[in-house]
C-alpha cells in the first residue's frame, strides 16, 4: 500500500501455499529454516534446546522444494539429533548462530480467553449448536483456533465432553495449553499439530507421542490423496466482515487496508463438516455483517453458520442444520444485516484506485479477489 513492492502480493492460505509450492506455482531460490536443535548434516526439529518453539509445519514444503535449503540453529548437537522433523536428506548448509530468536515471545504470549461477556455467550452457543447437530459424540474432531472467543469455545466443549464422556479422536490446530489439557485428561485421543501458540504446545509435542508434529502439506494441500482439514467434523473461525452470501473477509479492514494474511481459515472451512464464523454484529460503530465484504476470503459456499451475539444465522444450503436446531435463536442472515445496520447506519465503502496491491488466491490457485489501492472514503 506504500508503493514499495513492484508487484502485486498473493495471498494464499496455509494449504495454498504449501499447493503453490508442491506444484512449482511458487518457486523458493533458497529457504532459511530455523530449528532450536539440528546436527552437522541437516536433522533438526522446533521440540528440543533452549528456544524450541514446537511444530515446524510451515517449513515442510520449503524444505522440500527450495534450490538450496539453510537451517540456522543455535543448538547444534551431534549427528543424529531426533526427532526428525526436517531431514538431512534435503539440507544443503547447517549455520550455527547465537540465537535464532527471542524466546520470551512464546513464553509472555499466554493466550487469553476472551472476557467480554456476550463473545463467552457466543462461544457457548456454538457448543450448543455442535450438541443440537448432532455432532458431538465419540469421534468428534475439530480445529482449534487460538483468538480469545475461540480459545473459550474450545475450553467450553472441552467441559461439555467431560461431563457428557464424550471421547474426541483429534484436534487440529494451531495448538494451545487448552487442548493440551484436552489430551491429557482423556477427552481427545491425539492432537495434529502444525503451529504450536504456546508454551504447553511445545512441552506437550515434546514428551507425549499421541501430540504429532504434521505439515502443512498435510494439513491442506488438497492436490494430494488427502488433507487432515477433510477429517474434521468441525471449525470455527473469526472474520472482519461476513456479508449475506456468507462471503467472509479476513485480509483487509473494512476501510480497505490490508490487515493480515489468510492463515488456514479457506482450508479448514472447505474440508469441514460444518464450518462456524463467530463475529460479533459490530466492531466499535463498524458493522461486520454487511452486504458485501471489501474482500472475499473465503467463499460463502464453504461457510455453513455465522454466530453472532444477536442470533445464529445458517446458510440456506444447509437445510439439514435447519432443521436440526429449530430451537435455537436461528434468523436469516439479512435480519442479522438489518439489525447491524439499523444500530450503525449504512457502512461507507472506501474508494479504491487502480492500482492492485494484492490478489487473493484461492486453496487451488484460482483467483477469489483483488486488493487495490486505497483513495479514500
Amino acid at each position: 500500500e506504500g508503493g514499495k513492492l513492484k508487484e502485486p502480493v498473493i495471498l494464499r492460505s496455509h494449504g495454498g501455499r504449501a499447493r503453490a509450492i508442491c506444484s512449482g506455482d511458487l518457486h523458493i531460490d533458497v529457504a532459511f529454516i530455523a530449528a532450536s536443535a539440528a546436527d552437522d548434516y541437516g536433522n533438526c526439529n522446533g521440540s528440543l534446546g533452549d528456544s524450541a518453539f514446537g511444530a515446524l509445519g510451515f517449513g515442510y514444503a520449503d524444505a522440500m522444494h527450495a534450490d538450496k535449503v539453510v537451517v540456522v540453529t543455535d543448538n547444534l548437537q551431534p549427528y543424529p539429533v531426533t526427532p526428525i522433523s526436517i531431514s538431512q536428506t534435503f539440507v544443503d548448509y547447517v549455520v550455527e548462530v547465537p540465537s535464532i530468536g527471542d524466546p520470551g515471545g512464546i513464553k509472555t504470549g499466554t493466550m487469553q480467553i476472551t472476557k467480554s461477556p456476550s463473545r463467552l455467550m457466543m462461544a457457548k452457543n456454538v457448543v450448543k449448536f455442535f450438541a443440537e447437530a448432532g455432532i458431538l459424540k465419540d469421534g468428534f474432531s475439530f480445529q482449534a483456533g487460538a483468538g480469545g472467543t475461540s480459545l473459550a469455545v474450545t475450553k467450553f466443549l472441552h467441559e461439555y465432553m467431560r461431563e457428557k464422556g464424550i471421547t474426541g479422536s483429534f484436534v487440529m490446530g494451531g495448538i494451545t495449553g487448552f487442548v493440551v489439557n484436552m489430551l491429557e485428561d482423556g477427552t481427545i485421543k491425539k492432537i495434529l499439530d502444525a503451529q504450536s501458540f504456546d508454551l504447553e504446545a511445545v512441552e506437550s509435542m515434546r514428551k507425549n507421542p499421541d501430540h504429532f508434529e504434521v505439515s502443512h502439506i498435510e494439513f491442506g494441500n488438497m492436490h494430494t490423496g488427502g488433507c487432515i482439514v477433510n477429517r474434521q467434523h468441525a471449525c470455527f473461525l473469526g472474520a472482519t466482515e461476513v456479508d449475506i452470501d456468507f462471503n467472509v473477509n479476513v485480509n483487509t479492514h473494512s476501510d480497505g487496508m490490508l490487515l493480515h494474511g489468510i492463515g488456514g481459515h479457506q482450508d479448514a472451512a472447505a474440508g469441514s463438516d460444518i464450518t462456524v464464523i463467530l463475529a460479533p454484529l459490530l466492531r466499535g460503530r463498524i458493522p461486520v455483517i454487511r452486504k458485501e465484504v471489501t474482500t472475499v476470503s473465503t467463499p460463502g459456499d464453504t461457510v455453513d453458520v455465522v454466530v453472532t451475539e444477536r442470533g445464529i444465522a445458517i446458510n440456506p444450503r444447509r437445510e439439514d442444520l435447519i432443521e436440526k436446531v429449530k430451537n435455537m435463536n436461528v434468523v436469516s442472515i439479512e435480519e442479522l444485516y438489518k439489525k447491524a445496520v439499523s444500530m450503525a447506519g449504512e457502512p461507507k465503502k472506501p474508494k479504491l484506485g487502480e492500482d492492485m496491491v494484492a490478489v487473493v488466491e484461492y486453496r487451488d490457485g484460482t483467483a477469489l479477489d483483488t486488493v487495490r489501492s486505497v483513495k479514500g472514503w
